[in-house]
């Protein structure tokens, strides 16, 4: 599995680049204009920081987000995002809402879906984002997405809400679902962020599609696990969560014990 690191902090972004673990970078609008914004005192404005991010990411795919609704307006700007950057790097991905219709403006729902085929027509590498039914991910894929990001966590919060209970961050939310009552907790057929990675899959293997599953919204460690179990090509990790990773009491209780118990002989040897 891939390792993206979601982040639009530079530093963040340049320290997982050195650690040698990162496939990519993921970010958006807000992200991006808060990091600039925290870096008021060194002049910098939102492209060169942009360009900054590109340039860390030593050729690997960086997603930028369009803001628009109307398929016509979102190509217009993912073709404007690839013109301004490309300089920086050739692996831009345009990342697309794979639907952009609101309550308020519900006649927009496929806007998405033709501005993926169109971008993907035109050799543009297409993230399609905001992804929370197996049936959306076959239709991103069908339109040529390469990358299909499903929100893990916010399908659990989601789950959670719909069935009464309070949404938390910072709760496990196990990958098999939770029973209440002698019934599994569900959202059409769907029991996890991790289940609905699971099932967008093994619809994608089976019917020989090309994008890869991009599992996204990752809240903790044990979903980075269960996303690579659940077969996800790809996982987009906050920085707080790839740093937990790697740790262990065991391990360093081990390590400890490992370095007193070299002998001076040993080290010798590694003059």
């Amino acid at each position: 599995m891939k390792i993206f690191i979601d982040s639009a902090d530079i530093e963040e972004i340049k320290q997982v680049y050195d650690w040698g673990i990162a496939d990519g970078v993921t970010t958006n609008p807000s992200l991006l204009k808060k990091a600039v914004d925290e870096k008021k005192s060194d002049d910098t404005d939102l492209k060169s920081y942009i360009g900054e991010i590109l340039r860390a990411s030593k050729g690997t795919p960086v997603s930028l987000e369009v803001t628009s609704k109307k398929a016509k307006n979102m190509v217009l700007e993912g073709v404007m995002l690839y013109r301004n950057f490309k300089s920086y790097s050739k692996n831009i991905c345009i990342k697309i809402p794979v639907s952009p219709a609101t309550k308020e403006d519900s006649k927009v729902h496929f806007e998405g879906i033709k501005a993926i085929k169109e971008l993907s027509d035109r050799k543009l590498n297409v993230n399609a984002t905001l992804v929370f039914t197996p049936e959306q991910a076959l239709l991103a894929a069908k339109a040529g997405a390469k990358y299909v990001s499903i929100f893990v966590g916010r399908m659990d919060d989601y789950i959670r809400q719909k069935n009464g209970l309070k949404a938390s961050r910072e709760e496990y939310f196990p990958a098999e679902g939770i029973a209440k009552e002698d019934r599994m907790l569900e959202d059409d057929g769907v029991v996890s962020g991790i289940d609905l990675v699971s099932q967008c899959v093994e619809i994608i293997k089976k019917h020989g599609l090309k994008a890869e599953v991009l599992a996204a919204s990752i809240r903790n460690k044990r979903q980075v696990r269960e996303a690579a179990l659940a077969g996800a090509h790809i996982a987009t990790i906050p920085f707080s969560v790839l740093k937990d990773i790697i740790k262990h009491e065991k391990t360093s209780e081990g390590i400890k014990k490992f370095y007193e118990d070299t002998p001076e002989e040993y080290k010798k040897l590694l003059q």
